[in-house]
């Protein structure tokens, strides 16, 4: 569905990122693979893709820094020639109570999960007004967009901050013939949720909440975030896809 465009996709060394990437390219689109540590995940990624036929690079860039992120916009088209799909899938968490949280550890996330995805569309969608793309942005979320995580205050108010800055730049980019869209990720299988993977106990209680009970994978969400970027949903825009098991349906919260 995606053969011909080109996709950057941020925070794609591992996890959910790295499924993207390859969901992506499987289905014909040359990738961009930016991180911002573990070079050597980037690097081995990026040769997987390749090896399968698409043309894959990886870019180390921080996302919350502007001139960084023009670089790398710069580097990627004069790489493919174009940018048709951005992928905000960096971010980052850190378990700490409201009252314990330092004001340096609120802006580091924010910047990261919040600004970042600001930037990047930003620098994106100038670039695809000037090609004249109708380009596709999809914000990484999360169920904690609309779910309260107790420990967790500046990771869900990033998260609910990208959920209107979605529907707001839906309504502005539209008359572009750019789409905008959210997916949120419920429990999924990935390193950042390694303790819980390996604790029994946890992995069971967590369990109980999905109503489908089990924890999801990676490649489940990657192939919803392919199919928003085809055109085969060019009708989807300004809204949030959930790949949570039934999670956000459920009573109670994490």
């Amino acid at each position: 569905m995606l053969t011909g465009k080109t996709a950057l996709i941020t925070g794609a060394s591992t996890g959910i990122g790295r499924s993207i990437a390859k969901e992506f390219s499987n289905q014909g689109a040359d990738v961009i693979i930016n991180y911002l540590s573990r070079p050597d995940e980037a690097d081995a990624a990026a040769a997987e893709l390749s090896g399968h036929g698409s043309r894959a690079i990886a870019i180390q860039v921080d996302v919350s820094n502007e001139s960084q992120v023009i670089r790398m916009m710069e580097k990627a088209a004069a790489a493919f020639g174009k940018i048709d799909v951005l992928v905000n899938n960096a971010g980052i968490e850190k378990k700490t109570a409201f009252l314990n949280t330092s004001v340096d550890e609120w802006n580091r996330i924010l910047s990261v999960d919040l600004t970042g995805p600001f930037i990047c569309t930003q620098v994106a969608a100038k670039q695809m007004i000037e090609k004249n793309l109708k380009g596709v942005i999809v914000n990484i979320s999360s169920v904690h967009e609309e779910i309260p995580f107790p420990g967790y205050a500046s990771y869900c108010a990033a998260k609910g901050g990208l959920r209107m800055l979605c529907r707001n730049l839906a309504l502005e980019l539209a008359p572009h013939g750019i789409r905008i869209v959210n997916v949120a990720p419920g429990a999924i299988a990935t390193p950042i949720n390694e303790e819980t993977l390996n604790n029994p106990e946890k992995k069971m209680m967590l369990e109980r909440e999905i109503p489908l009970g089990r924890i999801g994978n990676p490649a489940e969400v990657a192939k919803v975030v392919a199919f928003l970027a085809s055109d085969d949903a060019s009708y989807v825009t300004g809204t949030t896809v959930f790949v949570d098991g039934g999670l956000m349906h459920q009573t109670g919260s994490l």
